[in-house]
C-alpha cells in the first residue's frame, strides 16, 4: 500500500522555522517531522511514499536523495500555489487503481495503521478519515455513529470530533478532484460524505500539533525526555 503525503504548504504559522525550510523538514530530535511520520507507517510494513511537494520542495527532494531508510520515496512537484485536492489530482498516475493512504507532512499521531486499514475495508466506503477530539482548532466533523455527514470550518471549544488527517481512500476519490484550486477537505470530502461514502475511525490517543514554535518546543521536549507518544 502507498502513502501520499501532502507536504507543499507554506507553514506560515511557524514562520520562524518555515522561512528557512519547508515545514515537513523542521526537525524533532534531529529528524525531520516527515521522517517521524514515515517511520510510523513503516512500522506497519508500509514503505512506499509519494510526497506532494510545493513550497521549497527542492529541499525535500534533496533530503530524500540520500534516503538511508529502506523506503521507496517519490517526490513530486505539485506546484507552489496548488491546493490539497489539486496536489492529490496531480499524483493520480502514481496510484495503480488501489486503496491508498493520505496524510499530512506535519502531523504526528500514534494511530494504529493496521486497525485504520481494517476499519476502512470493513466500512466498504470510499474514504475513512481519522477523527479525534482536541481542544478545538481543527475541522469539525458531524457524525452519525461512524458515518461522516459533514465537514465544517474550525470552531473553538472542547468535546467535538475533528478531522484527524490520517486517511485510507479508494482511487475513485480522483473523480471528485477538479483542478489546482480544489481543496480536498472541503467540497470533495463533503460531497463524498453527502453520498454516505465517508467513515470515521475514532482516535483517542495523545496529540500535539506543530503549528507554532512553542508547539515545536513541546514536541522536542517529549522526544528528549523519551516521552514522545509517537515513538516506537
Amino acid at each position: 500500500m502507498k502513502v501520499v503525503i501532502l507536504a507543499g504548504g507554506y507553514g506560515t504559522r511557524i514562520n520562524e522555522e518555515a522561512k528557512f525550510r519547508p515545514k515537513p523538514l523542521i526537525e524533532i530530535g534531529g529528524y525531520p517531522i516527515i521522517w517521524h511520520i514515515m517511520k510510523h507507517y513503516s512500522i506497519y510494513g508500509i514503505n512506499e511514499f509519494i510526497i506532494c511537494c510545493g513550497y521549497k520542495g527542492e529541499m525535500i527532494q534533496e533530503y530524500f536523495k540520500e534516503n538511508k531508510e529502506k523506503w521507496d520515496v517519490k517526490t513530486i512537484d505539485t506546484g507552489l500555489e496548488t491546493m490539497t485536492g489539486g496536489r492529490l489530482k496531480k499524483i493520480s498516475d502514481y496510484i495503480d487503481n488501489e486503496t491508498f493512504c493520505i496524510t499530512y507532512g506535519d502531523d504526528l499521531k500514534n494511530i494504529d495503521i493496521n486497525e485504520l486499514i481494517r476499519f476502512h475495508k470493513k466500512s466498504r466506503k470510499s474514504v475513512t478519515l481519522s477523527a479525534f477530539q482536541p481542544t478545538g482548532r481543527f475541522g469539525l466533523l458531524e457524525l452519525d455513529n461512524d458515518n461522516v455527514l459533514k465537514i465544517s470550518e474550525k470552531v473553538p471549544g472542547d468535546g467535538y470530533w475533528y478531522n484527524g488527517g490520517y486517511y485510507v481512500v479508494e482511487p475513485n476519490i480522483f473523480e471528485y478532484l477538479e483542478n489546482d484550486s480544489t481543496i480536498w477537505e472541503k467540497e470533495p470530502l463533503n460531497k463524498l460524505a453527502a453520498e454516505n461514502q465517508v467513515s470515521a475511525y475514532k482516535y483517542n490517543g495523545p496529540y500535539q500539533p506543530m503549528d507554532t514554535l512553542e508547539d515545536k518546543k513541546k514536541l522536542e521536549k517529549m522526544w528528549n525526555e523519551d516521552k514522545a507518544y509517537w515513538r516506537s
